[in-house]
């Protein structure tokens, strides 16, 4: 069966075959060139080696036999490609900032370890024969390496960088934008739908890196019965259909859902994409942005696999630096605009994302170097606005109010020696008896719907001490505050949340280790005040300034300050006693670390741009507190009302001295104590601690 994406790029490479025999011929005779000397000689011959090496996979996917390989074969050929960005051959690459800085110069390392690491993210592009961009980066190439031949300045490469992805804005956006909403960029689909998928080989076909993870869970999904299988698709199918009946979208007419998963989940996907199917929708699948352009800091959207190396993906969060000003970033919006303009269709058939994340890697603490390309305070102001900007066209053509999600999560094989049996363990803790924390969270939430404070103090050395302000409710018989979440966009079950009031919200939160956006945040402390973040600090590095920076640039996101958008309280002790079992806390995902304990969330509400959609408990209550003094502003500066982020931050159960909920008498009722359970009717919560 042919691919419908093979169509429309056999015609763009029909019209770029010229340009890009002739780069190639260009590049190939650089390996005989002398005029560029030492240290740059090596540099540029690096870089031919590279594009050699592109050509070689363009030839290869070419024949259908080529995979057909041993499959120790695939692997080794797939471990040489990604083999400069591992670790130990990292601190000798160009991709290294630092490496290159040693090599070249401060003058010329980091624009060129820049440089280099564009070009050798390609490598997923050789795979899908997208001739179109490889051509283009051989062409920037070239230019650079003529530079050189002449007198180079900096000014000069920095033009010839900047106007290339300002000139090409037009083309590598407008794809990236449309991939992410048109089903006909099939790629992903065809290899998961139309391999053997007991023959591991078919990992090989998508070009991204494959390590042990991959192959692992790939096998262990092999290994097991198809009701399994059946099972964890339907959790994950069930859960996406749940939110739109929760949030009361119509799910009927909507065409295609956004599947984004980590490779080796191809047995179980293969499954979803028929059960969505009988819904009459139809996948769009894309790999996470492979260019700097179509990027945001390290974090990924799309397919993805165990990264090759964080820390090189750390070094390069900012390389926009050589491009990003005010007109890239008037281009870049109208781009995109203009993309969905020209899709409107798709974009509003679209139902949203369904999202098989993964946990049990290895926290990742990078290392600051002075050589890593940064934005500047007005590029950083640029981005945020960037976000903000390209976050409300997007809204645009697909209203939040009009789509819905679920995320599920699963582990990698790396998590332990015990990942089979914490795996069977997650798909429990994914499928718990949804009646039963139904009953216990409504307990909990009539409770909650009566303070007008909730007071959380940590103990053992955590510094939390915060009152989170509850909005007014004067018909608690017809409304409420707080969301009785099951397991639907958010599986598995376990929470109860709220907007909380912004203003009279004061206090420390504090967590001793938390995994926030790939990165580990070691004693996190946020200061707030009427609910915006005022002050923070971490224990990540040595000194005060770059502990800030880390969590200005990796939470705040360049922002001066965010509010909290969510607090919420996490029922699900199944969770957290089977994570301290098997003494992986600190690798859950988020979307599990939130159910078990209080957490709150910086940024936007949970219920960002879709405030007027009717939200009802099952109990029959309507859920009021949707909004803060923040987001109200959409209606007047719809710049001033969202952040476009929403990052929750859970205090684990044992770090917990005492939830209290305060009325408006002064009266206190503790929901929790010491860690464990002690408002009346949710003590059955704490039997999973007892049979540990």
């Amino acid at each position: 069966m042919s691919r419908k994406q093979d169509v429309f790029i056999k015609e763009e490479n029909e019209g770029i075959l010229e340009r890009y025999e002739l780069s190639m011929e260009r590049i190939h005779s650089m390996l005989k060139e002398t005029e560029i000397k030492e240290p740059f000689g090596s540099y540029f011959k690096a870089n031919v080696n590279l594009f050699l090496m592109l050509k070689s996979i363009l030839d290869k996917v070419k024949n259908p036999e080529w995979f057909q390989t041993d499959f120790e074969e695939l692997e080794q050929q797939n471990k040489q490609e990604y083999k400069e960005l591992m670790p130990d051959a990292y601190e000798s690459s160009y991709a290294n900032p630092a490496y290159c800085v040693a090599q070249l110069g401060e003058e010329f390392g980091t624009i060129l370890s820049f440089l280099y690491a564009e070009n050798y993210s390609l490598i997923p592009y050789a795979y899908e024969n997208r001739l179109y961009e490889i051509t283009i980066h051989c062409e920037l190439f070239i230019e650079i390496y003529n530079r050189f031949e002449d007198e180079v300045t900096l000014e000069g490469i920095k033009d010839s960088i900047y106007y290339f992805y300002s000139d090409y804005a037009d083309i590598l956006v407008a794809k990236r934008t449309e991939e992410q909403i048109n089903p006909d960029y099939d790629f992903a689909k065809d290899i998961i739908m139309n391999s053997d998928i007991s023959d591991l080989r078919y990992l090989f076909r998508y070009g991204e890196y494959i390590s042990e993870n991959e192959i692992g869970i790939a096998r262990y999904l092999n290994s097991v019965s198809a009701e399994v299988i059946d099972k964890m698709a339907v959790t994950y199918v069930e859960g996406y259909k749940k939110g739109f009946v929760a949030a009361g979208i119509d799910l009927s007419k909507k065409k295609t859902v956004n599947i984004r998963f980590h490779l080796g989940f191809e047995r179980m996907i293969k499954r979803a994409i028929e059960l969505f199917a009988e819904i009459n929708l139809e996948p769009v699948i894309y790999r996470t942005a492979v260019s700097r352009i179509n990027k945001s800091g390290i974090r990924k959207n799309g397919y993805t696999t165990t990264s090759v190396n964080k820390q090189y993906e750390y070094d390069h969060r900012m390389d926009e630096t050589y491009f990003l000003d005010s007109a890239f970033l008037d281009r870049k919006v109208n781009v995109i605009k203009n993309t969905y303009e020209n899709n409107k269709e798709l974009a509003k058939g679209n139902a949203g994302p369904a999202v098989v994340e993964t946990f049990g890697e290895a926290p990742f603490e990078p290392k600051n170097k002075k050589e890593n390309a940064a934005l500047s305070s007005k590029q950083q102001e640029l981005s945020v606005e960037l976000a903000s900007t390209v976050g409300r066209i997007v809204n645009e053509y697909m209203p939040r109010s009009e789509y819905s999600f679920t995320i599920i999560a699963f582990p990698l094989p790396e998590i332990s020696e015990n990942f089979e049996e914490i795996f069977e363990e997650t798909i429990k803790v994914n499928t718990l008896d949804q009646e039963l924390y139904l009953k216990i969270q409504e307990t909990l939430i009539r409770e909650l719907n009566e303070a007008k404070f909730i007071k959380v103090k940590g103990k053992d050395g955590n510094q939390t001490d915060i009152m989170v302000s509850m909005q007014e409710n004067e018909n608690k018989e017809k409304y409420t505050n707080f969301e009785n979440c099951l397991a639907d966009v958010n599986i598995p079950v376990g929470e109860v949340f709220t907007s909380p009031k912004l203003e009279g919200t004061k206090g420390t939160l504090n967590v001793s280790e938390v995994y926030l956006n790939e990165l580990k945040f070691v004693n996190l402390k946020l200061v707030f005040e009427d609910g915006v973040i005022k002050e923070y600090d971490c224990d990540n590095f040595d000194t005060e300034e770059e502990n800030q920076k880390f969590i200005k640039e990796n939470l705040l996101m360049n922002r001066e300050t965010l509010p909290i958008g969510e607090f919420a309280i996490g029922t699900n002790t199944t969770a957290y006693v089977m994570a301290n079992r098997y003494h992986i806390v600190y690798k859950l995902p988020i979307l599990i670390v939130e159910k078990m304990g209080p957490h709150f969330a910086v940024g936007d509400t949970c219920y960002s741009m879709s405030e007027e959609n009717r939200i009802f408990n099952p109990d029959g209550k309507e859920v009021t507190a949707k909004e803060n003094s923040y987001s109200k502003l959409r209606h007047t500066d719809m710049k001033k009302a969202y952040f476009n982020i929403h990052t929750d931050i859970t205090i684990p159960y044992d770090e917990i001295g005492e939830i209290t909920s305060v009325h408006e008498d002064g009266t206190c009722v503790n929901i929790m104590k010491d860690g464990r359970f002690v408002l009346e009717g949710t003590q059955m919560l704490n039997e999973p601690f007892m049979a540990k």
